[in-house]
């Protein structure tokens, strides 16, 4: 089953120095039968103004994945963590038993991020933080595991969450496969382009939740980027 989500018909808000897009309740945006996919809480589809950013603000019992898509993120938490984050990179925040961070676009460009929340296996624990470069050419005509709580994913960043965050970049024609799981919930966005998934057109930011779905069979129908996470 394949449920789609029109990115024009998603919630959102723009606040001048964030225009952001919610495909699932977020902040204002509150639609009861909205709540999340499985333990996937939130994908935020974020465009941050330069020289604009979340001030210090805290978090717990949640891990964050932000995947830069354009531009770059700078981050500072109360660990005492600072790291910049391109595009092509990705960065992992386990907020376990609470961290405050802020996040700040300090390129002279608009940067783009999805900010993805999964809710982790077990709550408490050290809060972590982590980013690693993602090359795009590296994710070329192969899903490459971004994060994940699966120890045999050994070159994806360490999530405490039973979840994977995958992504790839498709040339028009060309086709991904990915081995599912039918009891788990599925999300798919593609960053730019179109695809289609078991025969369920998939527009640039449109989202795809699926469940029951043995296999998943990706074809670019022009080129395409697009992150899928699998959590249970």
């Amino acid at each position: 089953m394949i449920e789609l989500k029109p990115f024009a018909a998603l919630g959102g808000a723009d606040h001048g120095w964030l225009k952001a897009k919610h495909h699932f309740s977020f902040a204002n945006y509150y639609d009861p039968s909205n709540m999340g996919h499985g333990a996937l809480r939130v994908w935020n589809d974020d465009e941050i103004a330069p020289n604009t950013g979340f001030p210090a603000h805290p978090h717990r019992n949640m891990e964050i994945i932000t995947d830069v898509r354009e531009g770059a993120i700078t981050h500072q938490d109360s660990l005492g963590n600072k790291g910049r984050t391109e595009a092509g990179d990705v960065q992992v925040m386990s907020a376990g038993s609470g961290i405050r961070h802020s996040e700040y676009n300090l390129e002279p460009t608009t940067t783009r991020i999805f900010q993805i929340w999964i809710e982790p296996a077990t709550d408490g624990g050290q809060p972590t933080w982590g980013a690693k470069p993602f090359p795009k050419s590296d994710r070329s005509g192969k899903l490459v595991t971004l994060a994940s709580g699966f120890a045999d994913d050994t070159d994806a960043l360490p999530i405490r969450a039973q979840a994977r965050v995958l992504g790839t970049t498709l040339k028009a024609g060309e086709t991904a496969e990915y081995a599912a799981d039918k009891a788990r919930h599925l999300y798919l966005v593609p960053a730019a382009g179109s695809v289609e998934v078991n025969g369920v057109r998939v527009n640039a930011r449109d989202g795809a939740a699926i469940r029951d779905e043995a296999t998943l069979k990706i074809t670019a129908l022009e080129d395409s980027e697009l992150v899928l996470v699998d959590a249970a």
